[in-house]
């Protein structure tokens, strides 16, 4: 194991987290936030205190392991980077919410779970994996470049830490690739250029021009400025961080107006089920190869089930009574049950986690398929969280050919997705990793029952919650439904649930090896 490289990379993820934050203390001191208040400052100050920090400690680090050979970085190098990097990234990005409620003891209830050191690394590993579950229970109280801060750290952990590093430094060589292919989601990594650092800075310039277009979209259907980057950033990395408590329910038609709820409801709508697609086909569209892209089985099987998702749910809450998360009770119409049910469809099956109406109301049924695709997710090599789509798609060809055996034995099927067959090796990898995402799950539910206080958790609230943070989905139902959070859990229940959010975000294996012995042993 060559730890030096390791070393050395780490410091500059924690250069590049650094650097996000002076960009966000500039954007604080000059642009938004000139007539701030005590509590704006402060948060300033912390940010600014924690990027110094950090960069002290990058470059420390950075030279420790400067002399490092890249060619020396191979798979154990890789896996261990992206897992210390997760855990040790959302650490320092934590950082920044413990300075400002310490050093601004009267936040207020809002930021009191910011006192809490286990508190801040729950919020900053939701940011980083993308979850958008939260501690907090007034967030509208948060300094703003705090919250640019949560919606920052959700935009770098949408495409990953890594592939970003991976697509702007030069130093990684050849181990750049297995670096990749070790951070991104999905059973199959297939690169849509030659070159590994020209593939991830293709995903980058994507990334960077949805967001910009949505940045627009959004400010022009009212948002404010600040609103319109905070909810961008979390959009299309289907991160689901708002700056309102009442999350995309806040913009009710009492608030913006007909035209512009509709429009905002629509923007993000579109963003986030864009956001859960294979990036990789955008490529393949930019390159108009329009036929590679419709005929691809997983972005079939994924947009079909979203819309017969939404089609259910919409049925199941038509003209019942729906109390949007900013607390207005409409009547669902034609039109608004399929808003309100293709919104909530997309968001959870995306893992994107935004609200627009309390779903804890909603009859049995509509909760039920919530809860499906919170374990379904979205397409490989996207922004989502969750099992995975092609993972579902392969998993169920292979019990149907093992139901086919039944009567047919001598007959040898060939299990394909797409032009593509799935070997041996693939079918054994995605039934296990099934296998294990349903222990994790099960395991989950088990702890958080039995380290909250006798009786005080119910089955519901421990089960989505599992299931929630597992799949990096956010909200779940019970407790931590789409008007809650999840700040009463103790300490050691969110610790939990933080690991289960590095475990479903660098999907189980990669976090799961660091723990095998022989994987630090030579040879």
């Amino acid at each position: 194991m060559n730890f030096r490289i390791v070393i050395y990379q780490l410091g500059l993820v924690l250069l590049v987290l650094s650097l996000c934050m002076l960009l966000i203390v500039g954007c604080s001191a000059v642009a938004w936030f000139s007539a701030a208040g005590p509590a704006e400052t402060i948060a300033i100050e912390s940010m600014l205190i924690s990027a110094v920090l950090g960069t002290v400690v990058g470059l420390a680090l950075w030279l420790i392991g400067r002399r490092s050979e890249s060619d020396s970085f191979g798979p154990r190098e890789a896996l261990l980077l992206v897992g210390v990097s997760w855990l040790i990234g959302a650490a320092f990005a934590g950082v920044p919410y413990y300075l400002w409620a310490i050093l601004h003891p009267d936040h207020g209830d809002g930021g009191v779970e910011f006192a809490s050191l286990i508190s801040c690394y729950f919020e900053a590993m939701s940011g980083l994996t993308t979850t958008g579950a939260t501690v907090l229970s007034d967030i509208e109280s948060i300094p703003n470049s705090l919250l640019l801060w949560r919606a920052t750290t959700q935009w770098l952990g949408g495409l990953g830490i890594i592939v970003l590093f991976v697509a702007v430094l030069p130093t990684l060589g050849v181990g750049g690739k297995k670096l990749f292919q070790t951070e991104v989601a999905g059973p199959t990594q297939k690169s849509v250029r030659p070159r590994i650092r020209d593939t991830a800075r293709m995903l980058w310039f994507i990334y960077i021009l949805f967001t910009i277009v949505l940045i627009l979209l959004l400010a022009l259907f009212g948002m404010d400025w600040f609103d319109a980057v905070c909810h961008s950033f979390t959009t299309v990395a289907t991160g689901g961080f708002s700056t309102h408590n009442a999350s995309i329910g806040h913009y009710q038609v009492e608030n913006v107006g007909v035209t512009n709820f509709w429009g905002i409801h629509l923007v993000i709508l579109v963003g986030i089920v864009l956001g859960g697609v294979n990036f990789g086909l955008y490529y393949q569209l930019a390159r108009r190869r329009f036929n590679l892209v419709w005929t691809d089985p997983e972005l079939r099987l994924y947009l079909c089930i979203l819309l017969v998702a939404s089609l259910l749910v919409a049925l199941n809450i038509y003209a019942t009574p729906i109390v949007t998360t900013g607390g207005e009770k409409i009547e669902a119409g034609l039109d608004k049950s399929l808003l309100y049910g293709a919104f909530h469809v997309a968001s959870i099956g995306t893992s994107a986690g935004f609200c627009t109406a309390d779903s804890d109301l909603w009859p049995f049924t509509s909760q039920a398929v919530l809860v499906i695709l919170m374990f379904v997710g979205a397409s490989a090599g996207s922004t989502g969280g969750g099992i995975k789509v092609v993972r579902v798609l392969i998993a169920f060809k292979v019990i149907l050919a093992e139901v086919n055996r039944v009567f047919r034995p001598r007959v040898v099927r060939t299990i394909r997705v797409g032009r593509a067959v799935v070997d041996s090796d693939q079918r054994q990898s995605v039934l296990v990793y099934l296998l294990g995402i349903v222990a994790l799950f099960a395991v989950g539910t088990v702890l958080l029952m039995l380290l909250e206080p006798r009786g005080s958790l119910d089955i519901t609230t421990a089960a989505t919650a599992s299931a929630a943070t597992l799949n990096n989905i956010g909200p779940g139902l019970g407790r931590v439904g789409a008007i809650e959070n999840y700040g009463f859990f103790t300490p050691a229940s969110k610790l939990v649930m933080c690991i289960l959010m590095a475990l479903g975000r660098l999907e189980v294996f990669a976090i799961f090896v660091l723990f095998v012995p022989s994987f630090w042993r030579q040879g």
